[in-house]
């Protein structure tokens, strides 16, 4: 899904919950449970969602939310919604602070090493639990993984378009990085 430039994606639609029309959702927010204060989440397709209550999921999915939408009152009508990403207009968001980034702001910035070498370009900011993590493709070869800390990526330039990452030995090697692991 190709969400436009002026938009920040807030949210993903998850499973189904229950027979009601409650649906889990998995909140990009720093609050989770706030998610419901930025306003109605849209759909790329212009749809829009008014989270009407929600509560953290209990059990393995505990990342995840629990919420009711207005208008989804049955399950197959939240089990259409799986998977359906949802974003708010940028000017609805607060400005981040210095030192912070939206996940949005950092896709498509170019990537140097700290010697000023090539390595690739931002094409996702991923977390799978411990962390976000800057994916990166180079000019060749697979995209790789970068841990997004102030140890590693010591310089973020939105307004140059670019990061730098300085990463410890032997992360790049499997990988590979611009320069193929060699």
């Amino acid at each position: 899904m190709s969400i436009a430039a002026d938009r920040v994606v807030m949210a993903q639609f998850g499973a189904a919950h229950g027979v009601r029309g409650e649906i889990r959702l998995k909140s990009f927010t720093e609050d989770p449970l706030k998610i419901a204060d930025y306003g109605p989440l849209e759909a790329e397709d212009g749809r829009a969602f008014v989270i009407s209550a929600a509560r953290p999921a209990a059990g393995p999915a505990s990342d995840m939310l629990v919420v009711a939408v207005e208008g989804v009152t049955t399950r197959d009508h939240a089990e259409a919604l799986n998977g359906l990403e949802l974003s708010v207009p940028r000017d609805r968001l607060p400005a981040p602070d210095s030192d912070e980034f939206y996940h949005a702001d950092l896709i498509g910035l170019a990537v140097a090493m700290k010697d000023g070498t090539a390595a690739g370009t931002v094409v996702a900011v991923r977390n799978f639990g411990a962390g976000d993590l800057i994916e990166v493709a180079p000019s060749r070869g697979p995209t790789y993984l970068v841990p997004f800390t102030r140890d590693v990526i010591p310089d973020v330039d939105l307004a140059a378009g670019r990061l730098v990452i300085d990463p410890p030995p032997g992360l790049l090697d499997e990988s590979g990085g611009e320069d193929g692991g060699q």
